[in-house]
């Protein structure tokens, strides 16, 4: 699995504590990180809209299988991502949250809030999360005994979502062009992202809102 982690500005000094801890739970599994940044307050400034912005290029693109990104609170990095097909991202502040999210609602994206309790310890608390996370194939269901609904009920959502939302393209090409080429404005993003991206059309998209 390759794993994108994302950080928008007001947490960005946050990026190396959190790539660490996510990398020593990824490392277990023989899950790739791959840090799109930001990396320091000085990098490129990605707001949480952009967060969205960029999470779901990646997951749709299939550059990447799953997004950790996050925000002061984590809602408006949450809110941002779900703006988005083919993106379900839950709010995970404890590792509790991170097993339910996983086992319940079965997504591809999370959002932390790094804002919150981020004293001693935080580090700590990350990494229990990414724990939790990735501790069991997700989509089992909890408890156990509620799988059946729970799973039925993820695949009504997924094809509620699939007529709500227009092709990914199609609403990459309708936004704000600065505020989508400031999300692709990181400076490993076109190293990463041509690399690993698997889907043509949304690659030309990008090129041609990036020039």
């Amino acid at each position: 699995m390759k794993i994108a982690l994302i950080n928008e500005n007001s947490q960005a000094a946050k990026n190396e504590v959190i790539y660490k801890s996510f990398k020593k739970v990824a490392d277990t599994h023989g899950f790739e990180v791959v840090n799109y940044g930001m990396y320091s307050a000085e990098s490129p400034s990605l707001t949480y809209v952009q967060n969205g912005i960029l999470a779901a290029t990646l997951l749709n693109s299939k550059a990447v299988d799953y997004v950790i990104t996050g925000c002061g609170t984590g809602e408006g990095a949450m809110l941002a991502l779900n703006s988005f097909p083919g993106v379900i991202c839950g709010h995970v502040a404890t590792p509790l949250d991170a097993y339910t999210f996983a086992q319940i609602n079965d997504g591809n994206a999370i959002s932390i809030p790094f804002a919150l309790g981020f004293g001693w310890g935080g580090d700590l608390n990350l990494e229990y999360i990414f724990e939790k996370l990735f501790c069991e194939p997700s989509g089992q269901g909890y408890p156990r005994e509620r799988a059946e609904p729970e799973q039925r009920n993820k695949k009504i959502l997924d094809g509620v979502r699939e007529k709500a939302f227009k092709p990914f393209v199609e609403i990459l090409e309708s936004l704000d062009k600065d505020l989508v080429k400031g999300a692709f404005a990181g400076e490993k993003f076109s190293e990463l992202f041509f690399r690993d991206c698997k889907d043509e059309k949304i690659a030309e998209t990008v090129k041609k809102l990036m020039a």
